[in-house]
Order: C-alpha cells, then structure tokens, then sequence
C-alpha cells in the first residue's frame, strides 16, 4: 500500500486544531507586542485568486487569516514585475529608480562584462544574477557538495545559511573602477529592512529559490542571518535521489515543486521553534523571516503536470498522480486542476506555519503578511499569444546595421534584454535616434503567434501595446537619462502577449493587471484592525509596514527617503 509524500501532502490531511481569532484593534496596546513577522509571497498569487480561494474555501487557513486580517485589495507589483525587482521591492521598500535592480537577467553601460580583467575602453556589460552564477546549478545544494544528498534530498537542510559562498565572482559583472566583480548584495543601491533590524539587535531568516538572492543581504552583506536558499533550476529529485520524470529542474513539474517548496516550509517550521533553517543549532525565533511558494506560479505556467508524488512503494519507488491541465479554465478567471491543487497545497503549509506559531507561544507576537513577488498573465489561456521574440532582434540588427553602412563584422544594435511578458532592449548605441529606430521598428512589425489552440495568428506591433524608448523609457522608470542601468527601449505587450519559442501558458515580468494584481494580507493580533481596504497600495509598502509593526523607523529604509514609501494605510 502506498502513501502520500509526506512533505508535500500531509498537510492536506491535517484538519486545523486552530482558528485565528479576529482582533479588533487594541488602542490601548504597544505596537511593539509585534516582536515576529513572517513575510510569505506566494509567487504568481492574484488578488482574485484569494478571493476565489476564500470564497470556495470558507474554513481554509487563507480565509481565517483574511477575515482576521487587513486585506489589500487593490494591491500592485513595482515594475517590472519579475522576482528579482518584485522580491527586492518587498526588502528595501523600493522600485527599480531607487534600487538600482530591474531584472535578474539586465545590462549595464558602467559596467564590465563578467571575467574582464583590464579595465580600460568603453564600458558595458551584461549584468546576470541567477542560478548560472552558482558552483554547479544542476545540483540541489548548488555546488555545496553535502554527503548523500545525491540519493536523499531532504539533506539539504544542511545547506549553508551563507549561500553566497556558493557563488562563482568571475560569472558577476566587474566594477570599473576596482576591476572587480559585483557581488549581488553590492550592486543593490539601497539598503534592506534585514539591515535595520540587525542594526537594531534583531534576528533575520529568509528562504528562496536562489543563492543569489543574498542581494536581500543589503549592501553591507550581512542583512541576513540564516539565508536558506535551495537551487531550484537544479535537477529535481524525488526523496529517494531517483531523477523526476522530466529530468528537468524542479519547475517543470508542479510535484516536484511542491516537493521543493516544502523543505522550505520546513526550515521556516524550524525557525518558529527557535533554531536556525537546519532545525539544529538552537538561535531563538527571528524577528523577520520568511519565504516564497513556487508551486502556484508553476501550476499557472505549465500546460500540463501531474499534481502528486506518491509513495514510497514496498521497494521504496515513487510514481505520479495523471497530468492535468495548468492555469486557468478557458474564458474565466478560476482556476484550473491543476492550480487549484497548488493552492490547496499552500493553504495547508500555511496552516502548518500557524499551527506551529500558536503551539510555541507565539500567536499573540507574530504578525504574518502574505503577498507575493509578482503575478502572472494572462489569466484566461484563450488571451494566450505565444511569439518568439528572436527573430524580431535579429530583424531589428539587420535593419541597423544596412540603415548605418555596415556589412561585415558588425556590431549588434541589441545587445542584450529579457523579453517574458514585456519587451526590454539594451542599445549598443545609446542614444535617442538608435532607441526610436527600434521603437519605429517594433511598432511596424507582425510577428506570427501561437494561440493556445495551436494556431498561428499574425500580432500587429510585435505584439505590444505600448514602447518606451530612450528618453520616455527613463521618464517611465522616473530615473535621468543618463542612468546607466534601465531599458534603452521598454513594452507593455498586449495582453495574452508571452515572449517564448517554447509551451508556457502564462509568464510575468510586465505591466498588465495580471502581471501586477496582487494581495497583501496583514495578520496582526491586536494591532491590526480586520477589514478590506481596496486604495491603491503597492508592494513596496510591505517593507516599512514589516518595520513599524516591529516598533522601528521605516525612514531607516533609503528607498523609503528617496520614494517617499508609505506605511499601508491603517497601520500607522
């Protein structure tokens, strides 16, 4: 007889001994009672995902905490929305024109190209911080080598709370006036809410996907004091060390991802009981600390995927449940098989989480935010317009190079850029005239576009509504023209618009609602009035929001002075 992978299902079994009670603001109480916070985003999570959620699932976890907590409904991304300025937006209280960060795969013209060792001539260079930037990305603790993790995952608890001793400097871009290479932590311009709490004497935990997600460190580099960060591009196993089916990383199958999601839920449930993410060395629970889900962005951009692991067998095999169908049901906004188990399967970690947090004492000091990084669109798959984008850059530097003369050795007029669900390009030659050739070029091209029926469908623009270039792209980012970090030329795709030549029914990096519309939930007993609140509120705001409740100064923030951030409204 088989049974359910335990780390990924039992707590779908578990029927809550718990009920958060819903406080009414005290005014007589002390903000400070606030002596933890855990920040969750639930990575793709859209505002009317929770509220379908809640709605259909009335005694969930999700709906106790929204009915006990102040719900945002009208909350917003920074933009772009990606995880990387998504995630650091969340951390310092900034967007890009503050932070300095605006996508995980960007370019720079001050900088050089990783590996430069003699600093001289024309700057410019791509600036990566992701899973390539590891020792070996194909192993489940990038490159750590811990003993038997090959044949048993769950080892991974062992992984490093430093994760950026994991990282290869010769693969980040080299600063040029030190010629050396830009640690992530120190490209980020502004510093961290990890930051003022540990210049406060407080503890600081965070779990993500990558290690180099240390950025979250601050500059400083030491914002965090227990940073678990399992690679999730690495080759998914299951608990046995037998290779998924798909053979692929951890995201191409929403099993898997659950699978790895829950060794993070893991270390959070450690961190509650007062150790570090390893659950061994015993360092009291952290004033901040945190994680973010990947199985409902995976569950919105597969096509298809089995939802469950089951087993082990009497041989100690696994098998998978059927594939189902990814994202949302044609012409609606519900979600579909498979995204309805995802998030079945973050309701019952959460539930797990608070269980935990009212078993050790902590109800009442523990406040808890779920939001998330970024969005996903589009949310109806019959929007979906699959373009690949390569042959309209190799169009746009052909073009260039015959307008300008040049037939042999030529230079690329795109040099770099990250097209998901938006459009970026960064020029070789920046300026003006260069930046509206493209934006010209862009505007006057049809691409071909898969639907997801299957059929081809030509997509005026190149599938964009709308195209920033050069100066408007800076005024777009609120940033000078001369800042050597944001788009030459930047697009709002149409909706339904993806970015790919491969089969993914969703992605996220843009500005559309769907990109863009997610929650912000603050669960805070005795602090935080319940109730829904639909202004217009941002991301950024959950940073000074974190800092308040924990009786610091959000002006601590330097995005905050610079952005003017707010505390969410009614929390002050």
């Amino acid at each position: 007889m088989t049974k359910i992978l335990t780390t990924t299902i039992i707590g779908l079994l578990i029927t809550s001994m718990l009920i958060l009670p819903s406080y009414a603001m005290d005014e007589s109480a002390n903000k400070s009672q606030i002596k933890h916070v855990l920040l969750i985003s639930v990575d793709g999570l859209h505002q009317s995902d929770l509220k379908w959620y809640v709605d259909n699932h009335p005694n969930s976890e999700l709906a106790n905490l929204t009915k006990g907590g102040a719900e945002f409904t009208n909350a917003h991304t920074a933009v772009p929305s990606d995880s990387d300025p998504g995630g650091t937006a969340l951390m310092t209280g900034g967007d890009p024109r503050a932070t300095g960060v605006y996508y995980d795969v960007e370019y720079n013209h001050a900088t050089y190209e990783a590996g430069t060792t003699s600093c001289t001539g024309p700057t410019g260079g791509d600036v990566i911080y992701d899973s390539p930037d590891d020792i070996n990305v194909t192993r489940f603790d990038a490159g750590q080598n811990i003993p038997g993790i090959d044949t048993n995952p769950a080892l991974i608890m062992g992984m490093t709370g430093t994760p950026q001793t994991l990282l290869v400097p010769s693969t980040f871009p080299v600063d040029p006036i030190t010629c050396q290479p830009i640690f992530p932590h120190s490209y980020l311009k502004v510093n961290t809410m990890f930051e003022v709490a540990k210049a406060a004497g407080l503890l600081t935990a965070w779990s993500d996907k990558h290690p180099v997600y240390e950025s979250f460190n601050g500059p400083s580099g030491k914002g965090i004091d227990d940073f678990f960060a399992p690679e999730i591009d690495s080759i998914a196993i299951e608990p046995n060390g037998n290779p998924y089916p798909v053979h692929d990383a951890w995201t191409k199958d929403d099993a898997a991802t659950k699978q790895y999601d829950s060794y993070k839920v893991q270390a959070i449930l450690n961190e509650i009981d007062g150790y570090d993410h390893s659950g061994v060395h015993k360092i009291g629970a952290p004033a901040i600390f945190g994680m973010n889900f990947q199985a409902v962005s995976v569950a919105e951009k597969l096509f298809k995927s089995p939802t469950t692991l089951i087993g082990p067998d009497s041989f100690g095999n696994y098998i998978e449940d059927a594939k189902v169908l990814g994202g949302y049901l044609p012409d609606t906004t519900t979600p579909g098989p498979l995204l309805k188990s995802a998030l079945d399967y973050v309701n019952a970690q959460l539930e797990r989480m608070v269980d935990e947090i009212h078993n050790k004492g902590l109800t009442n000091s523990t406040a808890i935010i779920v939001t998330a990084k970024h969005g996903q669109s589009p949310l109806d798959p019959n929007q979906l317009l699959r373009i690949d984008d390569g042959p309209i850059i190799t169009a746009i530097n052909n073009a260039w190079n015959q307008k300008i003369g040049c037939t042999s050795n030529c230079t690329s007029l795109i040099v770099a850029g990250t097209d998901d669900d938006l459009w970026q390009s960064y020029l070789s030659v920046k300026t003006q005239p260069a930046a509206d050739f493209v934006k010209s070029y862009l505007w006057n091209y049809t691409a071909p576009a898969t639907a997801y029926n299957g059929t081809t469908i030509s997509v005026l623009h190149s599938g964009l509504a709308k195209i920033y270039a050069g100066q408007e792209a800076a005024n777009f980012f609120g940033v000078p023209n001369s800042d050597p970090r944001y788009p030459d030329v930047f697009g709002q795709v149409q909706v339904g618009v993806v970015y790919t030549g491969g089969s993914k029914i969703a992605e996220h990096g843009g500005n559309n609602p769907g990109d863009r519309d997610v929650p912000i939930l603050v669960y805070a007993p005795g602090t935080v009035k319940p109730g829904s609140n639909s202004d217009w509120v941002e991301t950024t705001q959950v940073a000074p929001t974190i800092l308040k409740l924990l009786d610091l100064n959000p002006n601590h923030l330097q995005a905050v002075k610079i952005e003017h951030t707010q505390v969410l409204p009614g929390l002050k």
